[in-house]
């Protein structure tokens, strides 16, 4: 993720530790280095759900699919979660509220300890649900938005779900429970970004998650955005993140799945002589945007227990927690895990100048490299072939931005 509030403001934001260095976000575990960072936990409890998504990436549908965990199997994952000390557990699905025992589960994760995060599509949460969710402590719900009434509805394939989500937004609101918008960037959506921007304002929403489009599930028939797109879809946000500071909101604004953003930001803080540039540099260096990110500081359980460096790369199985448990699929400790880890990993173990010498493409030769790490890895795996090495085809620095005198941290 990259927090442009916090890189654009210097406002100190919630989990900063986590992305840019002085502690893990669980337990006492500082690591002085991103590549020692223990993985954001993404879990999906269900792939049933009552949408049926244009860009989902568990194409998921309102059916029953056998295999997935049962309570019992579910317990053991939430107790070996918490004792391996992961700094966030992500309930996702599907629909992660149309599981049975969904409510059983948030209590237990947060009765175990874990910072939970659920993301949603807000339809089913009523009021009696939010007071649920806050009472159970739940540290963010984050509500999925694709556009303002129709044109979320049209990439919902449902009438209505706008208004649902916007239901699910004001409920939570009404008990104080902290939500947020979670939003996939495409080529249908991205002209819209001022008005999901206002909508945000209008709803007093406190935390908004950009998406860069993974092409994986349906959502691989779609386009990722040309590059004029994301750089204006950024350039909007930014101007929103100055806008609300000068007014003294305190709101959050993150872009996930492109760590070029990154990259991008610096440069427009270099041109226009921006006070915090060397902060910004310094956290993102820290960070090493996709050196250390699926793999290592994020993972995916599926609804049928098997591991994944993301939840975009359903393709790589580390393991399966009905066999073991995950802390030690994570660490390698079976066979199948060991050596695609390694492989994985080694974009971030090996040092910048060998990581940057083994890229092909735009990444090769990129002054920003240790800044962004080569992009999303996934995006990037997926589109040349299976092989890791490959520049990302999301990022859409120019080529005068790329190849200016190399800057290795």
């Amino acid at each position: 993720m990259i927090n442009l509030t916090k890189l654009w403001t210097g406002v100190a934001q919630p989990a900063d530790s986590l992305r840019y260095g002085g502690g893990n976000g669980h337990g006492s575990c500082m690591p002085t280095e991103a590549r020692a960072r223990k993985p954001i936990t993404v879990w999906n409890i269900t792939r049933t759900c009552n949408l049926r998504c244009v860009h989902c990436y568990s194409d998921s549908n309102a059916m029953q699919y056998p295999g997935e965990l049962t309570w019992e199997q579910m317990e053991k994952v939430v107790a070996d979660l918490s004792a391996y000390e992961v700094p966030a557990l992500l309930l996702s699905g599907g629909e992660p509220m149309i599981h049975p025992r969904f409510f059983d589960l948030v209590d237990l994760a947060t009765e175990a300890g874990l910072k939970l995060t659920i993301s949603t599509n807000g339809t089913l949460i009523t009021p009696e649900k939010a007071a649920l969710l806050k009472a159970a402590n739940v540290a963010y719900v984050g509500i999925s938005l694709d556009g303002i009434g129709k044109i979320h509805d049209e990439f919902r394939r449902k009438e209505g779900a706008f208004d649902g989500a916007v239901r699910g937004f004001k409920n939570c609101h009404d008990v104080d429970q902290k939500t947020g918008l979670r939003l996939t960037l495409t080529r249908h959506n991205v002209e819209n970004i001022n008005q999901i921007l206002d909508f945000i304002e209008d709803k007093e929403i406190k935390r908004v998650c950009f998406y860069h489009l993974v092409p994986a599930g349906r959502g691989s028939e779609m386009q990722v955005l040309g590059a004029d797109e994301a750089r204006g879809a950024i350039d909007t946000m930014l101007a929103r993140v100055e806008s609300w500071h000068k007014q003294g909101i305190d709101r959050e604004l993150l872009t996930v799945t492109q760590p070029a953003d990154g990259a991008h930001l610096l440069v427009r803080m270099e041109n226009e002589n921006h006070p915090n540039l060397d902060e910004a540099r310094r956290l993102l260096t820290w960070n090493g945007g996709g050196a250390n990110s699926s793999g290592r500081g994020i993972a995916n359980i599926d609804t049928q227990g098997d591991v994944h460096p993301d939840q975009f790369w359903q393709d790589i199985v580390l393991g399966n927690v009905k066999k073991l448990p995950f802390s030690q699929i994570w660490e390698g400790k079976n066979q199948e895990s060991a050596e695609v880890l390694s492989t994985i990993r080694s974009v971030g173990l090996l040092s910048l100048e060998e990581r940057q010498a083994r890229m092909t493409g735009p990444c090769a030769d990129c002054k920003w490299f240790n800044i962004c790490g080569g992009g999303f890895r996934t995006r990037s795996y997926f589109a040349n072939n299976g092989d890791l090495w490959g520049s990302d085809p999301g990022c859409y620095l120019r080529a005068e931005e790329r190849l200016a005198t190399c800057e290795v941290a």
